[in-house]
């Protein structure tokens, strides 16, 4: 094969020129991509030269050597970092190697007709010295592209923090993230736990560099920080409600603190720390859910000092804590019910499937053991907050308050009094 390339070598440069100029043409004519990305010389320089690297490697190949691999790994990394799809690099190889293949036969056959026949062994370790230069232009692409990514992902995850944490020019990582000066923004918090991004199942991201507004459908465009707490979404809203972000959370079932509605990314990191309050408001025995800090302001006011909490819970609760932990649960299970039913001991009965004077002989029991009644209202106030508070932290018997399902308002004509009867 070197023998007949040698005595062909003249006229198969002038060929390979010419195939150089039809592929370039093609390629800039049928592929919008490369088309965008270089300039028909740069593109023509490339093509005419990898030419020449694929006939000395059957070359090197025809004499038991290796094939030399480092020109198609270095087109691989520029097209990567040119932004260039890998399908159409592959494509272009592809081509590249039917046009040699047509260029070595029409030398071949110019020089001796009669020789054809002793070019057609060298068929075979053509095509594998094509295939050989492909997969080293993809691997150097692919590799090329993770690092790209990886440093995207850093970039972004910066950008992220600044605006989370209130740190550096706020402003410049908003626009570089494609967020408007002025908008709908909310923070979503997720626990520990969660499906992670970006890689993570589940979890819809807006990506680095998207346009700002809503993503695809309509929803709202998501970034995600992940960080060894928890992970944190910053959420453009464009024009969809703040609940619109709980339908999207719901069927994924993860624990997440939605913040209120900002309209300035540099509000976010105020944004960020009520999220992580929303969040600390649901009972870590809770099913998953999404909690709207405006929705639980309440056991938000709780969740924001530990200490003041811990206290809440001792003083008003004491008592009731000291019970063996079933009791405990069984007290603080049906105060949680009784206030999620708006005072009403019907309802609570229906809802824990028993009858209302078992409720109601229940909550008599808790005022005693706590000395507030239930028909005081600043009682109800401390009871309500405590609650919180106990449905927050495990109790020192290890009893937790569960928090009742949310019900709606309490049907006409259903009493919304204290057990405690009157006189």
């Amino acid at each position: 094969m070197d023998r007949i390339i040698e005595e062909i070598r003249e006229d198969l440069s002038r060929r390979l020129a010419v195939a150089a100029d039809r592929l370039t043409d093609r390629t800039l004519t049928e592929d919008p991509a490369y088309a965008a990305l270089t300039g028909r010389a740069e593109l023509r320089e490339r093509i005419h030269h990898t030419l020449h690297q694929a006939v000395e490697g059957l070359v090197r190949s025809s004499r038991g050597l290796p094939v030399e691999l480092a020109g198609a790994r270095a087109t691989g990394a520029l097209r990567a970092g040119q932004g260039l799809p890998l399908d159409s690099l592959r494509r272009t190889y592809r081509y590249g190697g039917r046009l040699l293949w047509q260029s070595l036969t029409e030398a071949v056959a110019a020089h001796d007709r009669a020789a054809l026949p002793r070019l057609l062994p060298g068929a075979g370790a053509l095509w594998d010295v094509l295939d050989q230069m492909t997969e080293a232009a993809s691997e150097a692409y692919r590799a090329a592209e993770a690092e790209r990514g990886g440093r995207e992902r850093e970039r972004r995850a910066a950008l992220l923090d600044a605006l989370f944490d209130g740190s550096g020019p706020v402003a410049e990582a908003a626009a570089q993230l494609g967020l408007p000066e002025r908008g709908r923004f909310a923070v979503v918090a997720l626990g520990p736990g969660g499906p992670n991004r970006p890689n993570g199942p589940g979890l819809p991201d807006g990506g680095a560099g998207a346009g700002a507004g809503p993503g695809a459908g309509g929803s709202p465009r998501l970034l995600w920080r992940v960080r060894a707490d928890g992970e944190t979404g910053l959420a453009d809203l464009g024009h969809q409600p703040l609940e619109s972000l709980r339908a999207l959370l719901a069927p994924l079932a993860v624990r997440a603190g939605i913040s209120p509605v900002v309209g300035a990314p540099a509000e976010l990191a105020g944004a960020r720390r009520l999220a992580v309050l929303a969040l600390r408001t649901a009972p870590p025995s809770a099913a998953p859910g999404a909690a709207l800090l405006d929705e639980r302001l309440p056991a938000a006011l709780v969740a924001a000092d530990p200490e003041l909490a811990a206290r809440l819970r001792r003083v008003v609760l004491g008592p009731v804590l000291e019970l063996p932990a079933e009791d405990a649960r069984l007290l603080l299970t049906t105060l949680g019910t009784w206030l999620d039913c708006q005072g009403s001991t019907t309802h609570a009965a229906q809802r824990l499937y028993c009858h209302r004077n078992t409720v109601s002989n229940r909550l008599r029991r808790l005022e005693r053991l706590t000395g507030r009644a239930l028909s005081d209202p600043a009682h109800v106030v401390e009871l309500a907050l405590a609650h919180a508070a106990a449905a927050q932290t495990p109790s020192p018997a290890g009893a937790t308050a569960p928090a009742a399902p949310r019900g709606g308002p309490t049907p006409g004509g259903t009493a919304r009094r204290s057990p405690r009867p009157p006189g």
